[in-house]
């Protein structure tokens, strides 16, 4: 096995991390002696054992003389876990391959350098594209300190997310509903608009097994929410957090009673500005949201400049009908060259529907 196939290795281990080792980033870790893999580890949950720790107490026998296949530079700083550099060089690792650098201030290139000053050999950028793609939440939140939002819909293939009657269970088929738990497991949050809310009665939990559910984050500018709404019915079981530029004191008060968390943020022509909202969670550690918003709040998502990554669900049906929705509504922009480009697109087939998945060009997004 060459230096690409032991990183594969890492990269898989490291997804076993998902949804858990947030706000951290995912990291997988092989240990090769030899050509023998002799220990392996992943970091598991946020606050526990580092992927290279965890490794290091997996090996089999001495990891003195190994190499070390990490996904991710090792910390060189003190966290909820000591610095991993000094593992891997009490451990006598003679040889660290690294996918990718961390962009975290405290790290950025300390690690491989306090590595190579007491002569372990550091080979950088292996499989980094992968690696990068891995902690795609991460670094942007590590370099920006908002979340990272990903706008998810599932849409026919004439670009319908209902009928005209507001019909709109089911789209797409049992996998790619299943797909779309993973994403809720994956994201620390998941956003709607109160007009989801009023439409659709959603409980906004992660239904997949074993899966941890996200943060509920409720864009209600008005607190027009009914309290026996089941998101707000439960509140005292799941986080919830209802944004608001309301300023009635006795409204939010009904809403913190039930459980709720009300954060108040500041308006943008009579509604929750995006922008402000996205700095105050951020500030809260939420890292990364699925926006599962109707037409209305994907619209305003992208006009504020939100948006990071746009993952589109397509049934193979078609629904027709002037005044069915659409995944993004509002004014729209006037013209193509001030559309939102995205880039990257990659395809998977769910069943019989194909999910189709794209980074925002935030290079041409300041056209908008």
């Amino acid at each position: 096995m060459n230096e690409n196939n032991f990183m594969r290795m890492a990269l898989e281990l490291a997804q076993q991390g998902c949804g858990w080792a947030a706000p951290n980033p995912m990291v997988g870790a092989v240990i090769v002696k030899d050509g023998r893999i002799i220990g392996q580890g992943w970091h598991r949950k946020f606050g526990g054992l580092h992927a290279e720790r965890e490794a290091l107490a997996a090996c089999t026998e001495s990891p003195r003389g190994a190499t070390m296949y990490v996904t991710l530079e090792p910390c060189c700083h003190h966290g909820k876990q000591p610095p991993c550099v000094d593992a891997i060089l009490q451990a006598g690792i003679a040889h660290v391959v690294v996918g990718s650098e961390d962009p975290n201030p405290l790290v950025k290139g300390n690690g491989i350098r306090m590595l190579r000053e007491h002569g372990v050999r550091v080979t950088e950028g292996v499989l980094r594209g992968d690696c990068d793609e891995l902690n795609e939440v991460f670094f942007h939140y590590i370099r920006t300190g908002l979340p990272f939002v990903a706008m998810k819909y599932a849409m026919t293939m004439d670009g319908k997310i209902a009928a005209y009657t507001g019909a709109s269970k089911w789209i797409t088929g049992e996998e790619a509903r299943k797909h779309v738990q993973l994403q809720r497991h994956r994201y620390r949050a998941i956003m709607v608009g109160a007009g989801t809310v009023l439409a659709d009665d959603p409980l906004l939990t992660c239904r997949m097994e074993h899966g941890r559910n996200p943060v509920r984050i409720l864009c209600d500018s008005r607190l027009r929410i009914p309290l026996d709404a089941r998101v707000i019915q439960t509140a005292g079981e799941i986080p919830t957090v209802v944004a608001t530029c309301c300023l009635d004191e006795k409204k939010a008060a009904a809403y913190e009673q039930a459980g709720c968390y009300v954060l108040s943020v500041a308006s943008e022509n009579g509604q929750v500005d995006l922008q402000d909202l996205m700095k105050k969670l951020g500030d809260g550690g939420i890292d990364s949201i699925l926006l599962e918003g109707g037409g209305t709040l994907n619209w305003s998502a992208l006009e504020r400049g939100i948006v990071q990554k746009v993952q589109a669900y397509i049934a193979p049906k078609l629904l027709g009908g002037r005044e069915a929705k659409t995944p993004a509504e509002g004014k729209g922009f006037s013209s193509l060259e001030q559309a939102v480009r995205l880039k990257n697109s990659r395809v998977l087939r769910l069943g019989t529907d194909i999910l189709i998945e794209s980074e925002v060009d935030t290079g041409v997004y300041g056209d908008c």
